[in-house]
């Protein structure tokens, strides 16, 4: 299989790059597009796809069965599937209302029985019964891997292969990644600078939608336009004193922020949490880990009361006990909350400003207009998260990792008393993570600022973290 790109502009303006693109694979290569977000490797990729039609230049395919269209051949697992499938049926606590899920297809009916006895890929028969909105994102990346090589496609490309992933599962994905590359072309898509697996071969980087260049790994390493990026501090001690001057919010006098008692939570007979008790002090910073399908997700979503059984467990939130009369907006008023499922559920194409200020009212959407004198808190986190060009663009039409920065803007806007941060930095490229790592650093500063944030990265924690959960 080898592709020739050539001078290629594609006819819809949204998805093109500031110049034409020239790429090529290689039979025997393995490559990775590197860029930061909002790069357009995105963009490349859908020029690969033969997604849009060409008003200049040509696309040449070799494959080794030529196909009726290029789709058949060539597979593109993009970010939004490491969540689930497009679809827009699909709403923010979904995933907890055992009720709604009927529609939803268990591994097996999704994949098929046939494929599903025939791979040996990341032993997924243990999981066939399970529905997929039950399964953490790391899991689901498993499961779209497997279908996508069910189709035995000469090409397969994927964003950010390894996002969700634990550190188990990212060596077991990548030593996989390794053996389909000898029978499968791989193209990579990467906002890591520096994380190339071992078995890429080439590297195409891609600045600004423009100025898309190949390397040899060797090269790359040695010459690459990113190399004086990845050790650059972001946060400006101006903006550091920003934040830590930021006016005191209010407090609540309880000592404890959160405390959980022998939590018990079960699935269609899948025990996820079994009697978890859990007491965070106000001003403690915790960091949460555990494997892919440990309950992380389901545990945060019972402190912020997005999933139903909440109120049958013995929880309380900043000294007054779950299902005491308070409502679910009196719980979300003071925790600031990003994770994959709430990126999922962003599906309407609002302005980047319009989403951050949803935050301010914990909706997902905007349905109410935020008071005008809360809108500089809007503009303010944007600038910090280095977003504030992007404030009138719509949220469908920007990266996937600039995506990602608006949630996070949307989490900090309200300044909330506790802070949870589920992979937080998923998709975001090297110099964003350290950012994002240092504003959590600088936020958490101030006093009475409480902190959750589950990473599969310990690298990713920032140093204000002094206490660990494992599930």
């Amino acid at each position: 299989m080898e592709v020739r790109i050539t001078d290629a502009v594609v006819n819809n303006p949204e998805q093109r790059l500031k110049a034409p693109v020239n790429f090529t694979f290689n039979k025997g290569e393995a490559v990775a597009v590197v860029g930061r977000n909002g790069a357009g490797k995105s963009l490349v990729a859908n020029i690969i796809m033969d997604t849009f039609p060409l008003i200049q230049g040509k696309a040449e395919y070799m494959f080794e069965q030529t196909p009726e269209w290029v789709y058949q051949k060539i597979k593109l697992l993009a970010f939004k599937d490491a969540y689930g499938a497009d679809d827009s049926s699909y709403y923010y606590q979904q995933r907890w209302n055992s009720t709604e899920q009927e529609g939803y297809p268990t591994v097996e009916e999704f994949l098929g029985s046939g494929i599903l006895e025939k791979s040996d890929l990341f032993d997924m028969k243990a999981h066939a019964g399970y529905r997929l909105v039950h399964l953490s994102s790391g899991e689901l990346r498993k499961v779209q891997i497997i279908k996508a090589l069910s189709s035995e496609p000469e090409l397969l490309i994927i964003d950010n292969p390894f996002i969700g992933l634990d550190a188990e599962s990212r060596e077991e994905f990548s030593a996989a990644l390794k053996e389909i590359s000898k029978k499968v072309g791989i193209i990579l898509l990467l906002s890591d600078l520096l994380a190339l697996p071992d078995f890429i071969t080439h590297v195409y980087t891609v600045k600004e939608c423009a100025d898309f260049r190949k390397y040899t790994v060797k090269e790359y390493l040695r010459d690459s336009p990113f190399m004086a990026e990845t050790g650059r501090r972001e946060l400006s001690e101006q903006k550091r004193a920003a934040i830590l001057n930021l006016p005191a919010a209010k407090e609540s006098g309880s000592e404890y922020v959160v405390r959980l008692k022998d939590v018990t939570i079960a699935y269609g007979g899948k025990t996820i949490l079994d009697k978890v008790s859990w007491d965070i002090k106000r001003g403690e910073h915790w960091a949460l880990s555990g494997h892919n399908g440990s309950g992380k997700s389901t545990l945060l979503n019972l402190i912020t009361a997005d999933n139903p059984q909440s109120y049958a467990c013995d929880i309380e939130l900043f000294g007054r006990k779950r299902g005491s009369g308070e409502s679910i907006w009196d719980i979300k008023r003071e925790i600031g909350y990003v994770s994959p499922e709430l990126h999922r559920a962003f599906q309407k194409n609002v302005s980047v400003r319009d989403i951050v200020a949803s935050g301010l009212l914990d909706t997902v959407g905007l349905y109410v207009k935020p008071p005008k004198e809360k809108m500089p808190l809007c503009d303010f986190w944007m600038d910090m998260f280095g977003i504030g060009g992007i404030a009138e663009k719509m949220f469908l039409r920007i990266s996937s990792g600039e995506q990602r920065l608006a949630l996070l803007a949307r989490a900090f806007v309200k300044d909330p008393q506790l802070l949870i941060l589920d992979e937080p930095l998923h998709g975001l490229d090297t110099c964003n993570r350290m950012l994002t790592r240092e504003i959590i650093e600088t936020f958490c500063r101030r006093p009475g600022k409480t902190l959750i944030m589950v990473t599969h990265y310990p690298q990713e924690l920032p140093s204000c973290i002094d206490k660990i959960k494992k599930l």
